[in-house]
């Protein structure tokens, strides 16, 4: 049965979105939440429970440790609803491939930008095509979720900017301008797509132009 709601959340702030320079010292996926990224989780959450009030809700979520912790502050508010919580590494964020030096990073997301934040490949890391090829295999996982007799109206995907822009795009079929033209959602932002009376699902948040 396919959910009457898909919500997406990126990340808290995290550590490295606070101070850049700890790329160069911890791990990406190492990266926890900033005391402002616990507040904002908290506050997702109550906003997620006011949008599903009682109704039940199922979980994926990047195994990265500021993705975990964005799940464990939003469930203070929706602990009831949780039927399952999933973590599935093909949400993850665009790999980088190694610790990140300020400047190289600086050189290379500038060349990013330039070149095209979908074709460009970071050096021994991914391209936005790599993640938009490992999202679609995600979402076979989910359509065949969505197949079970007994699944949950609600669906939470908490990840990362990127990430959910690439699902976004993959799921309504968005071209490589349409992606590009996007902002990332800010950090916990909260994003929902709504299943209409067609059974198709409409993005109803607004996502921010470039």
């Amino acid at each position: 049965m396919k959910p009457e709601r898909i919500i997406l959340v990126r990340h808290g702030e995290s550590e490295g979105n606070a101070d850049n320079s700890l790329h160069q010292t911890t791990q990406d996926f190492a990266l926890k939440l900033s005391a402002t990224g616990v507040k904002q989780a908290k506050q997702a959450g109550k906003d997620i429970c006011g949008i599903i009030g009682d109704d039940s809700i199922y979980i994926y979520l990047s195994p990265y440790h500021r993705t975990r912790e964005t799940y464990q502050n939003i469930s203070i508010a929706i602990q009831e609803n949780i039927i399952k919580a999933v973590e599935d590494p093909r949400i993850r964020e665009q790999d980088w491939g190694h610790l990140r030096h300020s400047d190289e990073n600086k050189g290379i997301s500038e060349e990013r930008d330039n070149f095209s934040t979908f074709y460009y490949r970071i050096p021994d890391g991914e391209s936005g095509a790599d993640v938009y090829d490992r999202v679609s295999s995600f979402l076979d996982t989910l359509h065949r979720d969505f197949e079970k007799i007994d699944f949950p109206r609600n669906v939470l995907i908490v990840t990362h900017g990127l990430t959910m822009r690439l699902f976004l795009m993959r799921w309504f079929h968005w071209t490589v301008e349409e992606y590009e033209s996007l902002r990332n959602p800010k950090n916990c932002q909260v994003v929902v797509m709504e299943k209409q009376s067609d059974n198709h699902y409409q993005l109803v948040s607004n996502l921010e132009k470039r």
